[in-house]
């Protein structure tokens, strides 16, 4: 698995720059469009937490909307031995096809040249900050929802201690079921890895990946099994946003994993969800040359729509979808927090 980077991105970014009444191709220098692509790359980036451990299936232009993965099923052990002479009979591959489609999303500023006029800073530079760290929390979130759909749910037992210290563990069975007791603890990544390993998940170099909220991360930071990023792998080798390892698994925290609070959940408690991977457990798509469009259109690019010039605009748009290949290689961890359970919410 390669560790994230963002040129991962950056290579599915163009730039179309308007200007004119006509809306031809403007006249800004090759360093600028770079400059502008490269700022939303940067905000962007960080953001794509969720998209890192994914098989990265491109679908070229012109190739339609749908992507179909395929799996092929194991085949049973071979354990009757073999006649001389005697040719057995052989296996057929039995193909299972799993479809996406891709969906379109974007965004986009306006401003008025009075606004441009005055403006001390780059306002576009500005702008192209604000709808980067929204483009890359967008698509991030498109492939945590449907991570977010796997029924591979492992629910964090209660616990409680009586007067001589004690420890009693009550198993949750639904969500509703946690409360403040119910913390991710080492034993339960442990539960989970015995999980994944009777699955036959691979690893993904060597170890599992889990994405965690930081609140979550904060209960069981504080375990003495806990590790550091830091002392274990130099910063070119680390994950985006990976901040330790326990049990087997590296950790990346984002504020974007999922949060559940409202229906469903206990009163007034927050559930905070993390994803444990096995490696290939979902695949994500990009449209080829497509993936992140920045768009940038000066005043009077519109023509008529804009008679006196008075308005430029700054926008991106992209094409993304992701699907679960292998759901026994998924599995969410739902918890809550005895500090943050009562005052996060929902996202």
């Amino acid at each position: 698995m390669e560790n994230m980077n963002l040129q991962m991105f950056a290579n599915e970014v163009q730039t179309t720059l308007l200007t004119g009444a006509e809306g031809q191709k403007g006249n800004l220098s090759a360093e600028m469009k770079t400059f502008y692509d490269m700022t939303l790359i940067d905000e962007a980036g960080p953001n794509l937490v969720h998209d890192q451990f994914g098989q990265k299936r491109p679908i070229p232009k012109n190739g339609g909307k749908t992507i179909e993965f395929r799996k092929l099923t194991p085949l049973n052990k071979a354990l009757t031995p073999l006649t001389e002479g005697v040719t057995p009979d052989g296996k057929s591959l039995e193909v299972n096809a799993v479809t996406a489609t891709l969906n379109q999303y974007g965004d986009y500023i306006t401003m008025s040249d009075v606004l441009d006029m005055t403006a001390i800073d780059n306002m576009v530079v500005e702008a192209l900050k604000v709808l980067g760290r929204q483009g890359g929390a967008t698509l991030d979130t498109v492939v945590r929802n449907v991570l977010q759909s796997g029924t591979n749910v492992t629910y964090c037992p209660k616990i409680s201690v009586d007067a001589s210290g004690k420890k009693t563990e009550t198993a949750v069975t639904s969500r509703a079921g946690l409360d403040t007791s119910a913390q991710l603890t080492v034993d339960v990544v442990d539960q989970v890895v015995a999980k994944l390993r009777a699955q036959n998940a691979p690893t993904i170099d060597g170890k599992y990946v889990a994405i965690i909220h930081p609140y979550a991360a904060y209960d069981l930071m504080r375990d003495p099994e806990w590790i550091d990023a830091h002392k274990y792998a130099q910063p070119e080798n680390l994950y985006e946003g990976e901040i330790g390892e326990i049990g087997g698994v590296r950790f990346v925290q984002t504020t974007e994993a999922k949060i559940y609070k409202g229906e469903g959940c206990p009163e007034g408690l927050a559930v905070f969800a993390t994803l444990f991977l096995g490696d290939g457990a979902y695949g994500t798509t990009e449209l080829s040359g497509g993936g992140m469009e920045t768009i940038v259109k000066q005043k009077g690019s519109a023509g008529t729509a804009d008679p006196l010039n008075q308005r430029s605009s700054v926008g991106w748009k992209a094409m993304k979808t992701a699907e679960i290949l292998i759901p026994q290689y998924l599995v969410r961890v739902e918890s809550c927090s005895g500090r943050f359970s009562s005052v996060a919410a929902a996202n």
